[in-house]
């Protein structure tokens, strides 16, 4: 399928920029500036965000999502330099010299299973690809690069001094690669950093989010046949199994608000066959990272009980951990004036009609008015994870999301795939691009509220220090992705 035949699938939503909602006046020069800038690359960022819907590339292997992303910014005028971290889709792009300096991040890796057009029903692309972008982060990278780049104008224009970073970030699903950049020191002259997300509403506040482990269980037994001499076989199957049983026991003797889940992705070619090789893959989830290492330790031996069991051997792959996002009201409060100034999302009649389509698949779909309201989110705990936490141990960091899917679509949704793919998604974009980037503004021109973020900051984490969740001397799981080899 190529990216014309889907533009030309949604042509009714497809619309210029000058058919859009006109963008709100702030009466500040500067903040009106970066909102003009962002508007006159719509069209062009939006196509870039399309590109990398179509590419649905995994995390890691996200190749010509992060060159598109790099080549971009070069083109702009940001310096760039590309596989930092020792991770070949990394690429961090600035401008500018010298304090305050702005982080912004991006990402654009894409979820499987998730294959899906842009269209309110369930339809599968005809390319072979099973990825899809169920988390927005098509739009994620795009809408943060063109911030990026209207700051950067402003920094050249001397309107406002310092540095703008925007940070490529690969394999936020599950690969944790911007712990690997905390830890090779990328964020260490940050002043503030921020992010957004897409979602089905718009929000802002001091939020966090759940801390996670992730780790995967490989079974090695001995082939027979299932029938004829089941005696000669050990079943890595049966270990899979047994862990899984005893791992659902264990739920009851966790700590509340503990999260466990798993997916068999290796359990045999056939029923007659005694599986020699099975895989099962976890994530333990929890509100503070201080619980997941016990955990984690009662889950793995779960695990060895199961190989001790059925006479298999066990490999453990620790694909490493990831913090709760440390909030920062201080940061929540600027991001949030912002977003609740610009907001102007309202839908079309086209895209009303698509809306009511999609929303005969939801089971709690919302009214589609909610997305011109920002909901306040202070003092919440999101029931997703972000690798984004453990940058947010490390410098003061906020975020916000904006309504890019159809109110009361889940994330990692075929629902959420098909919206990212329409204007639907297109205005959120627009919105995160352009609130990223005032809020960039205020920072360069606040001093004293860098400072008392930073204070809030040093409060925060005297309670309790960084300490990540990797393994010492962990190296990122390029290969994650990858189907597991027996």
């Amino acid at each position: 399928m190529t990216l014309n035949r889907i533009l030309l699938s949604t042509a009714m939503l497809i619309v210029s920029s000058s058919a859009m909602s006109q963008d709100v006046a702030t009466e500040d020069p500067v903040i009106d500036a970066v909102v003009r800038s962002i508007t006159q690359r719509r069209d062009t960022t939006w196509q870039m965000a399309q590109k990398i819907w179509l590419a649905a590339e995994p995390g890691y292997q996200e190749f010509a999502s992060s060159a598109l992303l790099a080549d971009a910014a070069e083109a702009a005028g940001l310096k760039v330099t590309r596989g930092v971290a020792e991770i070949p889709t990394t690429f961090i792009a600035e401008f500018g010299s010298g304090k305050p300096v702005i982080g912004i991040l991006g990402e654009f890796d894409a979820l499987p299973g998730l294959s899906q057009q842009a269209e309110p029903e369930p339809l599968a692309r005809d390319d072979n690809n099973s990825y899809g972008h169920g988390c927005g982060h098509h739009l994620f990278g795009t809408a943060s690069l063109s911030a990026v780049i209207a700051v950067a104008e402003q920094i050249k224009a001397g309107t406002i001094s310092g540095t703008v970073r925007y940070y490529g970030c690969p394999a936020e699903e599950g690969g944790s690669a911007k712990v690997f950049m905390v830890q090779a020191g990328l964020f260490k002259d940050c002043d503030a950093v921020l992010h957004w997300h897409p979602s089905s509403k718009t929000s802002a506040g001091d939020r966090s989010s759940l801390a996670r482990v992730a780790v995967k269980f490989q079974f090695r037994g001995r082939t027979a046949h299932a029938a004829g001499s089941p005696e000669q076989g050990r079943s890595a199957l049966d270990a899979v199994e047994l862990t899984n049983h005893a791992a659902e026991l264990l739920r009851e003797h966790t700590p509340e608000a503990t999260r466990i889940h798993h997916v068999i992705t290796s359990g045999g070619d056939a029923p007659n066959v005694v599986p020699a090789f099975a895989e099962v893959y976890y994530y333990i989830r929890h509100p503070e990272a201080r619980f997941l290492k016990p955990l984690y330790s009662r889950l793995e031996l779960c695990a060895r009980a199961g190989a001790l069991a059925t006479e298999t051997e066990l490999t453990v792959r620790y694909e490493g951990g990831i913090r709760e996002i440390l909030p920062n009201q201080t940061l929540s409060n600027m991001a949030r004036r912002r977003l609740g100034e610009l907001n102007d999302i309202q839908y079309s009649e086209d895209e009303q009609k698509f809306a009511a389509r999609l929303q005969q698949h939801l089971t709690e779909p919302q009214p589609l008015d909610s997305v011109q309201r920002v909901e306040d989110v202070d003092g919440t705990i999101g029931k997703g994870s972000t690798d984004v936490g453990d940058i947010s141990w490390v410098v003061p960091t906020t975020g916000f999301t904006t309504a890019c899917w159809v109110p009361g679509t889940p994330a990692h949704s075929w629902q959420a795939v098909a919206c990212g793919g329409t204007t639907i998604g297109e205005k959120g974009l627009h919105l995160a691009a352009r609130t990223l980037a005032a809020t960039a503004v205020d920072m360069y021109r606040s001093p004293e509220l860098l400072q008392q973020a930073a204070e809030e900051f040093k409060k925060r984490t005297g309670i309790e220090k960084y300490e990540s969740l990797m393994q010492p001397g962990q190296k990122p799981p390029l290969d994650y992705r990858n189907p597991p080899k027996s």
